[in-house]
């Protein structure tokens, strides 16, 4: 079987769907939760494909608490963001020059639209987490086998079905000796933690990254993101507002836990403003919010931590990752590019390796991030 796998993802942000070809050389798979060795995984081709701006837009609107959709949109959608993923892949293939024969699969993780671990009322009742992009037609338009549907495995057996990408931070990052933190700067952060001595990955959602930061900058300058942070460094930050922001009782809940725009949306910032804040005030305010509510979580599960290695798209922000160094004094902040992985294709390396996991038959996620009861195989398979 070829070792060469194609991740695909759109996250939390919506900002476009990356795409990761990646060769793995370890000559023997092992457990998720084994690091007896470094896993050898190389990237060989990434790049991030844009979503067409009319379907992007919907896409950020339904994040929002109060969207709904019918039956008859759900179908149309989970159809449309399955052709995106598999024109991404079509182009991704065509840009580096590999024949789809050489890939093993594709590891999709789709577009998430609601993610309720914990159900609808946050009772425990029901819980649900829900992708789109039909795994199906990006077998049958990609010829490739995919899998895909890897979070709801997790939820089944009681876990937060997120974060699921700790198992490799720790396969590639981990360091004997030195408590180290992968940070994912996606629409939500997530930590994971990686104890220098060998104890147990941990691994949870912290709050907002860039998701908030987005959609203010998109309301208020019609651009989908705050390029270099310029919006945010224009504005002071509101104390008054920050402190209510923080008070959100999310914040304080002990892992393992995961959230999602439908929570943090801009309808939750619009209940705490009281009128007057400029716009440059409030993006100001949701940086430090999310620089401090990471920093937050990670001096209270891991005060050691020597290293806070960075990647997705929040790296870019020179602000926000001042903010983290300032927040967080005594630890170096750096992009995970220090280490030979590029930070925008960490995630969609991911579940490259998650779609490998699945066909080793072997467990994608730890149960000392998720919460799980065990560890699972992810996901279903495909056939082209």
């Amino acid at each position: 079987m070829p070792d060469l796998y194609l991740g695909l993802i759109s996250g939390t942000s919506a900002d476009g769907i990356d795409a990761a070809l990646v060769a793995f050389d370890d000559a023997a798979p092992r457990d998720a939760a084994t690091r007896s060795a470094p896993l050898q995984a190389r990237l060989l081709f990434g790049r991030t494909y844009p979503w067409d701006p009319a379907l992007r837009r919907q896409l950020v609107a339904l994040g929002q608490q109060d969207a709904a959709l019918t039956l008859d949109d759900l179908g149309e959608l989970d159809t449309r963001i399955a052709e995106a993923f598999a024109n991404a892949a079509g182009r991704a293939l065509a840009d580096s020059g590999t024949d789809r024969v050489q890939v093993a699969a594709i590891g999709s993780h789709g577009q998430t639209l609601r993610h309720r671990p914990l159900g609808r009322h946050g009772d425990g009742r029901w819980p649900y987490t829900v992708q789109l992009g039909d795994p199906s037609l990006i077998a049958e338009r990609s010829g490739i086998r995919t899998v895909a549907d890897f979070r709801r495995r997790d939820v089944a057996a009681g876990g937060h079905g997120a974060p699921l990408l700790p198992a490799l931070h720790a396969a590639l990052l981990h360091a004997p000796g030195e408590d180290r933190a992968v940070l994912n700067l996606g629409g939500i952060g997530n930590l994971t933690l990686l104890p220098g001595d060998g104890g147990p990955v941990r691994g949870f959602d912290t709050g907002p990254a860039n998701g908030l930061m987005d959609a203010w900058c998109l309301r208020h300058t019609g651009e989908a993101f705050d390029r270099a942070g310029a919006l945010a460094a224009s504005g002071r930050v509101d104390a008054a507002l920050l402190a209510r922001l923080r008070a959100e009782p999310w914040f304080t809940l002990p892992p393992p836990k995961s959230t999602g725009r439908d929570q943090f949306h801009l309808g939750w910032v619009d209940a705490a403003l009281r009128g007057g804040e400029t716009p440059a005030d409030v993006q100001a305010t949701l940086l430090a919010l999310s620089a401090t509510t990471i920093a937050d979580a990670l001096r209270a599960l891991q005060p050691a931590t020597a290293r806070l290695v960075a990647c997705g798209g929040g790296v870019h922000n020179p602000v926000l990752m001042r903010a983290l160094a300032d927040a967080l004094p005594g630890c170096v902040v750096e992009s995970s590019a220090a280490h030979g992985l590029d930070p925008d294709h960490v995630e969609a390396m991911g579940f490259a390796w998650l779609a490998r996991q699945t066909l080793l038959g072997l467990p994608g996620n730890l149960p000392s991030v998720t919460g799980a009861r065990g560890p699972r195989v992810l996901g279903g398979v495909y056939p082209a």
